[in-house]
């Protein structure tokens, strides 16, 4: 396979805080890695730079073979991008935005015309096309702002949070274009706070805590390293947490946390239905009461929590 992004040893401060510290990511041509982690992890700080946006202290950035910072306006052209803020105008119609952002790519004017027919269908739009932007709902600028992100038809896309604001049908809709757009051919770097949205999307995910890699595989991996299976038990009394937790440490999978919220403890663990009645024995030595107890499978949303809280826990001067 042909890496169509990677960075090496990218680091980054504002002032005296780290926003990168010596991150190294690859993705290879037609496949989408997905980047999670907390706010403030360097999500898009990571996307910034390789949208040429901003220069880095240290490391390097290369998009389709071609150095962010040395040829910048070589990258732009390879490149699309959607942010967390959308860029349209509010003043023009939607097919003006589309059509303005073709001209700015050089695209000859039959061809700019061609491909905002194409992509307001795409996108649920042609109805709205020819209605000024600042009468659109924010689902509809959202939509709009991705769009004129694809108007060049670009090698790779940023996408930062592409779905945030949108109804779930839009988010479902997204996801197929999502998917057809690799299927064609171009790479997409993923940031989302929708970890399903990880799950159905990423090729290849890479988790993020204060400013450095943290675990990187495929969605089935990384829920595999944090344990296929929970023990998840629920108790009467949320100040019962603690004596359980203690009782049921023991059959975590070693080195991952023990989650506790409010009435409920989550245990990761490799082989949940042989170990489930040795646990109930261990809280009913405890002389606790249990309201309910029971095996379910791991998501990427328990990966998530374990990872970051791990990070918090090695981290004592960040709060969570």
């Amino acid at each position: 396979m042909v890496t169509a992004v990677q960075t090496t040893d990218l680091c980054k401060s504002f002032g005296m805080t780290k926003a990168l510290v010596g991150v190294d990511l690859a993705i290879e041509e037609g496949t989408v890695l997905g980047l999670l982690g907390p706010n403030g992890a360097g999500k898009t700080t990571i996307v910034r730079i390789l949208a040429t946006l901003l220069l880095p202290d240290s490391g390097q950035a290369v998009v389709g073979g071609v150095d962010v910072v040395a040829e910048p306006h070589r990258v732009r052209a390879r490149i699309g991008l959607t942010g967390q803020e959308t860029a349209v105008d509010h003043n023009l119609t939607g097919r003006e935005n589309l059509q303005y952002i073709g001209q700015l790519c050089h695209l000859e004017r039959k061809e700019a015309r061609r491909r905002t027919d194409k992509l307001l269908e795409q996108f649920d739009l042609t109805e709205a096309g020819d209605r000024a932007v600042k009468t659109y709902s924010g689902g509809m600028r959202r939509r709009l702002d991705i769009a004129m992100s694809l108007i060049a038809e670009p090698a790779v896309v940023f996408l930062d949070e592409p779905t945030v604001g949108l109804d779930p049908r839009g988010r479902l809709a997204m996801w197929d274009f999502i998917a057809e757009l690799t299927s064609g051919g171009t790479t997409i770097l993923l940031t989302t706070q929708y970890l399903e949205e990880a799950d159905k999307l990423a090729d290849r995910i890479v988790v993020m805590g204060y400013g450095s890699v943290i675990t990187e595989g495929t969605p089935n991996e990384l829920k595999q390293r944090m344990g296929a299976k929970r023990i998840e038990v629920e108790l009467y009394d949320k100040a019962d947490a603690s004596t359980v937790i203690d009782a049921l440490t023991p059959f975590s999978i070693p080195g991952l946390l023990v989650q506790h919220h409010d009435r409920t403890v989550t245990v990761p663990v490799e082989e949940g239905a042989r170990l489930l009645p040795q646990m109930v024995r261990a809280i009913d030595a405890a002389d606790v009461s249990l309201r309910d107890v029971g095996v379910r499978q791991s998501t990427l949303d328990d990966v998530f929590l374990i990872l970051t809280d791990q990070e918090v826990e090695k981290s004592p001067g960040i709060e969570s």
